[in-house]
């Protein structure tokens, strides 16, 4: 498969299984000009602590399903910031408070806002 079809894939995954799982505020950045760590960001928030330990399951599961294994995850048990590193995708899921607090998308301000309109849950159907 194409590398940037591949990359385009499972971005596709990631942000559905967030968005059917009922994530917050989903935050697609490109940040492949301006930073070696990695294609994408991603920036979604929960509501509670199970809720986000779902949402690292769930994420984990249909990687996993899709073939493609973590690099590694950090801060999963009782975080409020768990860091999902898929080499070229690294995903940050936080609670509400701690994704206020630590502004990833001001940090990253350089990175490019990525439109993800497409690959979420059309709730009218």
């Amino acid at each position: 498969m194409d590398e940037n079809k591949e990359l385009s894939q499972k971005l596709e995954i990631i942000v559905k299984t967030l968005d059917k799982n009922k994530a917050e505020d989903i935050s697609v950045l490109s940040i492949a000009n301006i930073s070696p760590i990695a294609d994408y960001f991603i920036i979604a928030n929960g509501t509670n602590d199970k809720q986000l330990q779902a949402l690292v399951r769930e994420v984990r599961n249909k990687l996993f399903e899709a073939g493609y294994e973590e690099k590694r995850i950090e801060g999963v048990r009782g975080s409020s910031w768990v860091l999902m590193d898929y080499d070229d995708i690294v995903i940050h899921l936080f609670s509400k408070e701690d994704r206020l607090f630590y502004d990833l998308e001001r940090i990253w301000r350089d990175g490019q806002k990525v439109d993800i309109s497409n690959m979420l849950i059309d709730e009218a159907n």
